[in-house]
Order: C-alpha cells, then structure tokens, then sequence
C-alpha cells in the first residue's frame, strides 16, 4: 500500500461494462515524507477506483496489483489501483 495524493478526477467515453457507475482518481504517489506537504512533487499520474468519496487535494491510501481489485471478490473488475482509505492525519517520526 501507498501513499498517494488526489490531483484530480477522469472521465471515460468508452469503457469496460464493470466499470459503470465507477468514480475514478487521478493521483500522484508521494516518494518520500519530504514530499508530504508539496502541492505536486512531479511522479507519475495513475488512475485508480475511488471506493472512498475522497476529493481534490486529500492523502489516500493506495492498493495496486490484484489487491486493487480484491474488496470486489467474488466479481472481477479491470483495475490496477483502488483508493482504500482517506488519511485524515499522518504522525511520522522523522528520528527513527
């Protein structure tokens, strides 16, 4: 699982009939703890399910793989990445 943060949200014109009525993210992996307070440290975009509600600018927890896909079991959907949890606060000990 991963830190993420939403920048954003995607529409599809066309796509797979199991994903209808699904909401969709753009967000960004944050690398390192520094990056936790930049607005938009620069990596990659992924598109993940929101399964959340989340909204712009909210620190997510990030599942990808088979893992993404896993809360749908027994139904399979054609997901990569899934926003698992809205992170309301993060306590990091910079010493250890």
């Amino acid at each position: 699982m991963k830190i993420a943060r939403v920048l954003g949200n995607t529409t599809l014109s066309r796509m797979h009939p199991d994903l209808h009525a699904a909401t969709l993210r753009c967000v960004e992996v944050v690398e390192r703890i520094e990056d936790l307070d930049v607005p938009v440290p620069g990596n990659d975009l992924i598109v993940a399910w929101d399964l959340c509600g989340c909204g712009h600018g909210d620190l997510v927890a990030l599942a990808e793989g088979p893992e993404a896909a896993a809360p749908f079991q027994p139904d399979v959907k054609p997901i990569d990445a899934s926003i698992v949890a809205i992170l309301d606060h993060l306590n990091i000990d910079p010493s250890n």
